[in-house]
């Protein structure tokens, strides 16, 4: 009678193939949010410089969420990798070569330098160790941008840079509708690379280490070494962000290196939601779209108004606050 096990090679299961694959396919409302996003330099051309500052945050904003919500890696000092890829494409677009794309591969790889270099320090001990850490490498580099003010400019900024067209065709108007344009192919490239990372064998890792660290280490699995490439990847977004700013605004100042940077992309998140790629792009919308229409009415207490609806986001919860018709249905359920 032959042996009714079955054999050592079978293939798995087609169910199981699909379930593991069904969340690296497109969503219909994501290439429709997409379309929408890349409208928006046309159907809104007099506010290319704010869509600019909202693809830049969103950029930002997906860096944080690599490393903090799908990595577990807590920080208060991401300006640092925003900071280094800001100053590094200004200085190499004024002293080097104009060239944006050129500029912009620069600034996103001293971020991925700087957080190599770092990261020893980062991915061992607790949470306050990291806040602690993250914020001491944000304030060293503020420092020594405020002291070397002969290549930074110090507190005055360096100024001067002027960029080349780009492609070698498209000249950055004062508008900001190519600066537009260029962010958000960017981001959207950048997005696309994330997605296959978040979905990726490292990337399941990750989200494994995150929520359970001493049983990744149990599988024999490097809990270091994700970390340290996590943390890589993440800051070489951050360069890339920071380059962005620098570039379409032609400027690089103290500002992308102070604690309010790393304060307010942190805001972001806990406003869009972290551990959820498209929680970084609504957050950032959010958060400068609010800026822009309380800022408008009141320059100086704008920051009071935004803490104020954190409190509210936190007490009342994201779900009930923006969907509430889905809290009343299973309430009454």
């Amino acid at each position: 009678m032959k042996d009714a096990a079955a054999p050592k090679d079978a293939a798995p299961a087609p169910g199981a193939a699909l379930l593991l694959l069904a969340p690296t396919k497109w969503r219909p409302w994501e290439y429709a949010l997409w379309l929408l996003i890349a409208a928006t330099p046309f159907v809104f051309a007099q506010h290319g410089a704010l869509i600019n500052e909202i693809a830049i945050l969103a950029l930002f904003a997906l860096s944080l969420d690599l490393i903090l919500g799908y990595a577990g890696i807590v920080s208060l000092g991401h300006a640092a990798y925003f900071g280094v890829g800001a100053y590094g494409a200004a200085l190499f677009a004024k002293h080097v070569m104009p060239d944006p794309l050129v500029g912009l591969a620069v600034g996103t790889a001293l971020g991925a330098v700087l957080g190599l270099l770092t990261s020893p320090m980062i991915v061992r001990g607790t949470d306050l160790t990291r806040l602690m850490v993250t914020m001491g490498i944000a304030l060293v580099l503020y420092e020594l941008a405020n002291q070397f003010g002969e290549f930074t400019g110090g507190a005055d900024g360096l100024q001067g840079v002027v960029l080349g067209p780009l492609l070698g065709r498209f000249e950055f108007d004062l508008a900001g509708r190519v600066a537009s344009f260029y962010s958000l192919a960017v981001l959207f490239v950048a997005f696309v690379l994330m997605r296959r990372i978040v979905h990726s064998p490292l990337g399941l890792s990750m989200q494994a280490l995150r929520d359970n660290r001493l049983r990744l280490q149990a599988l024999g699995m490097s809990v270091n070494a994700r970390l340290t490439t996590v943390y890589t990847v993440g800051s070489a977004l951050a360069g890339s962000a920071g380059a962005l700013l620098s570039q379409t605004t032609g400027f690089a100042s103290l500002d992308v290196l102070d604690f309010h940077r790393s304060a307010d992309v942190m805001t972001t998140l806990i406003i869009g939601g972290a551990g959820w790629l498209w929680g970084g792009l609504i957050g950032a919308v959010a958060f400068k779209v609010l800026h822009d229409l309380i800022s408008s009415v009141t320059t100086q207490y704008w920051t009071f108004w935004i803490g104020l609806f954190l409190v509210l986001l936190m007490l009342v919860g994201r779900e009930r606050l923006f969907r509430p018709w889905t809290w009343v249905r299973r309430s009454a359920g």
